[in-house]
């Protein structure tokens, strides 16, 4: 899985506002083909980027947050569409959370945005 990178990644992503959410964790998602064709006519596949702000804790807890959530996203990406940008956003809630109900909100998560992928 890719990373998202660039500012105007992030904004693409979070302007749709389409997202699935948990006690947790937030899921912002876009599906490349709803996105504006830019330059590039290659398909691109799954990208992941994680918001996590100084309301979840200091610096230690953040990156803390922030390396479940690059495992959790590493292990559970099959069940993502094949051509997608996710951001996962993390709430205050989750410095506190354990890594088995990251892991089952995740799964759920992931889930749900495949089957709302497919309606459209």
């Amino acid at each position: 899985m890719e990373r998202l990178k660039s500012h105007r990644d992030f904004v693409a992503v979070l302007k749709r506002r389409r997202r699935v959410s948990r006690e947790d964790i937030v899921v912002h998602y876009l599906m490349h083909d709803d996105a504006i064709i830019d330059d590039s006519a290659t398909k691109r596949g799954r990208r992941v980027g994680l918001a996590v702000s100084k309301a979840v804790g200091n610096a230690v807890t953040r990156n803390a947050v922030k390396r479940r959530f690059r495992v959790l996203a590493r292990k559970y990406e099959s069940a993502l569409p094949e051509s997608c940008d996710i951001v996962l956003r993390a709430k205050p809630s989750a410095a506190h959370a354990d890594f088995l109900s990251l892991e089952q909100q995740i799964v759920a998560c992931f889930e749900a945005v495949n089957r709302k992928a497919v309606r459209q």
